[in-house]
């Protein structure tokens, strides 16, 4: 089962490219590095942990 890689942080709707520095929790909800960082990685829709959401593959 694939992540669904939304496109934008969901506190403060910063626009979020694939590849850019974004951070999710177990129910991939979704936010900016910043905001993140404001929230001490603590997700607050559930209380879990935000941890960094991988990249994806480089097409060669």
């Amino acid at each position: 089962m694939a992540l669904e890689m939304r496109t934008a942080c969901e506190k403060c709707s910063k626009s979020l490219a694939p590849e850019s520095e974004s951070y999710i929790c177990t129910y991939e909800c979704t936010f900016c590095a910043e905001c993140t960082a404001s929230m001490n990685h603590v997700c607050p829709n559930c209380g879990g942990e935000l941890v960094r959401r991988p990249r994806p593959r480089k097409s060669s």
